[in-house]
């Protein structure tokens, strides 16, 4: 392919909101615009548009970028658009690319483009994040941005002012008088603006480092991702749907919320769109699951875990309404047979710093860190409408356990832990 050549420029507010990736720019040649996650724009002059791959477009990008091999694996192109009429070609992070793997890479270009597309869905909310953990990655943004801490100098000002740069904007939405309602609803101190320059404050050196902001940033981008490894849906992919809301009121009244799911090759989590924080997590061991895409009526992905019911050990039903059910179906298979067909993973680490030298013992097991109570992370299964009985063999409907297997046939069956059904008993009666 002859042409690859091209300059990166950065969009504005406006350009991105209408952005498209082809362009005509001859009669022979068209440009192809590439977006990378910190809205750089890469355009690739391309001959014969209709017959080039993804493979070829792929390896211009990285041409043109002069990426490491590392980055065949490590980045994919994305068509993304809400109603797919003029999709924008996204050069993101591999949703199959393991984590593991990530702390290897060592090209700072590459690290700062991983980095700059976690600190994006932080910063959007696609990932939530309690605040201790904001600030904790919004100080290292700093750090990126504004150079090593300095005391004495007016940093608190410039963080009051680029503040929408370091936290999510619905932590700082109302201004600085977040910060003293905080306060004043019996927050720690150290919160918000202060708690954000206490860990920018705090935020280590490389050793052997000068102190120079043109200085390699590629430790600060490891210890960004690092930290973004704890959040359990960190590289996931993304989709759109809704779930049913659970009946309150004398009415019953229920409705629909807007959800995200997050899929990754460690589970599925449904995030609340609106309240940004995680209502189910589950691993692959966990769960069964299936799509329904009924002619009349709107495609459902359903997800069938353990639960309980006023004590009662059931088998719960989430029924997801999407568009994207189907898709979201064959990602989660495809995820599970991934996972089959590899090598076992090595142990998360949980401590920041370089990976460990080639040939090196392998570190102690790390105990996982321990989950805050009303952490934004956990399940809120409170929040969710579920369906808690099925009958074998029937349709869905609320009924008392009577079943010796799943509902569903698409589940991991052969790992350790896998999620296991309800078995019945005489004491339950069908209601």
């Amino acid at each position: 392919m002859d042409g690859t050549e091209g300059n990166a420029g950065h969009l504005g507010p406006a350009e991105r909101s209408h952005r498209s990736s082809v362009s005509s720019v001859g009669t022979r040649a068209a440009d192809v615009l590439v977006y990378l996650a910190d809205d750089t724009v890469v355009p690739l002059a391309v001959e014969n548009l209709p017959s080039v791959s993804a493979h070829e477009l792929h390896r211009a990008l990285r041409e043109v970028l002069q990426l490491p091999d590392i980055a065949l694996d490590a980045f994919a192109l994305w068509l993304v658009s809400p109603l797919l009429d003029e999709p924008s070609l996204q050069f993101r992070r591999n949703v199959f690319f393991p984590k593991r793997r990530e702390l290897q890479i060592h090209d700072e270009e590459v690290l700062r483009l991983l980095y700059e597309e976690a600190k994006g869905n932080v910063l959007a909310a696609r990932y939530p994040c309690d605040l201790e953990d904001c600030e904790a990655l919004g100080a290292l943004v700093c750090r990126v941005q504004l150079g090593p801490y300095q005391p004495g100098q007016p940093t608190a000002c410039t963080l009051r002012e680029k503040l929408d740069s370091f936290l999510p904007a619905h932590l700082c939405k109302r201004g600085h008088g977040l910060f003293a309602a905080l306060r004043s609803r019996g927050a720690k101190a150290g919160t918000g603006e202060e708690g954000l320059l206490n860990a920018y404050g705090q935020v280590k050196e490389a050793i052997g480092s000068d102190s120079e902001h043109g200085a390699s940033l590629s430790p600060h981008y490891r210890a960004y991702l690092l930290k973004s490894h704890e959040l359990p849906f960190y590289g996931c992919a993304f989709f759109h749907g809704e779930v049913d809301k659970p009946a309150q009121g004398f009415l019953h009244r229920g409705g629909r919320k807007p959800v995200a799911v997050a899929i990754s090759l460690e589970g599925v989590h449904v995030i609340d769109s609106r309240e940004k924080h995680v209502l189910l997590g589950l691993r692959f061991q966990e769960l069964s699951w299936d799509h329904t895409s009924p002619e009349e009526e709107e495609s459902v992905l359903w997800l069938e875990f353990d639960g309980d019911n006023e004590g009662t050990p059931v088998n719960k039903l989430l029924k997801i309404y999407s568009k994207q059910a189907e898709l979201m179906s064959s990602l989660i298979e495809y995820c599970i047979e991934l996972n089959q067909t590899s090598e076992p993973a090595a142990p998360q680490e949980n401590v920041s710093g370089p990976p460990a030298a080639t040939g090196s013992p392998p570190p102690p097991t790390q105990r996982p860190p321990l989950r805050r109570q009303g952490s934004v992370v956990c399940s809120r299964l409170q929040h969710l409408s579920t369906i808690d009985y099925v009958e074998e063999g029937q349709q869905i409907k609320r009924v008392k356990p009577k079943r010796t297997t799943s509902f569903f046939s698409r589940q991991l069956s052969t790992a350790q832990g896998s999620y296991t059904v309800v078995q019945p008993t005489d004491s339950l009666e069908q209601g």
